[in-house]
């Protein structure tokens, strides 16, 4: 693919070799420009009926080969991972008019990593992290409210990692890159492999 072929950026630069790198560099500019949340994904699962599910959680990391976010592992988004094993994720940044798709394999973060992301929390969203059963039945808000100082009583203001509470890890085998055109003739190149540590086959699409 020659550097001509290869361009996704408006004003012409070569994006580069690393698709890692370009979400890197893509998220970069993004947090300099929208408004709220420029790590927000629209992550997408589907559950034991093969019925989707898309919900919008906060990417954390860019590993060099992986995007990792972290949740409750009680939750439906967390089941329905650990059923499927795969994972799809849309990252949209409207400011900028531009897309990353991303669709791959799903690994757990149980480890000293998300420990140590964990510990970067507020207090608050520590202590909220133990507090809620996502995703089931609530009977009201002053029962979370309840919960939350029982479990700051419990807990202090040290709290360790929740065991129902981690990350989850996705490793890619397809990455779409999407950047606005005039007259919607829009860039988009495919980045492809079978599984993690191959090469990745790179293609334009037709906008």
């Amino acid at each position: 693919m020659t550097q001509e072929d290869a361009t996704l950026d408006r004003d012409g630069k070569f994006a580069g070799d690393d698709p890692f790198a370009i979400v890197r560099n893509w998220m970069a500019e993004a947090e300099a420009s929208e408004p709220n949340d420029a790590n927000a994904i629209a992550l997408s699962t589907v559950d034991a009926d093969g019925l989707p599910n898309v919900r919008m959680v906060l990417l954390k990391e860019i590993e060099d080969d992986a995007f990792v976010f972290y949740t409750n592992y009680g939750s439906a988004k967390a089941a329905e991972l650990d059923h499927a094993g795969k994972a799809a994720f849309v990252l949209h940044w409207k400011s900028l008019r531009r897309q990353v798709r991303v669709r791959g394999l799903v690994q757990k973060e149980d480890g000293p990593q998300a420990d140590a992301y964990y510990n970067s929390r507020s207090l608050k969203s520590r202590l909220g992290a133990w507090a809620s059963d996502q995703s089931q039945p609530l009977d009201g808000r002053a029962t979370l409210l309840a919960k939350v100082a029982k479990v700051t009583a419990q807990q202090g203001t040290h709290p360790e990692r929740p065991p129902f509470w981690g990350g989850y890890r996705i490793v890619p085998t397809e990455i779409e890159f999407w950047a606005d055109g005039a007259f919607r003739l829009h860039d988009r190149f495919r980045w492809r492999r079978e599984k993690s540590g191959q090469l990745w086959h790179i293609t334009r699409l037709h906008p």
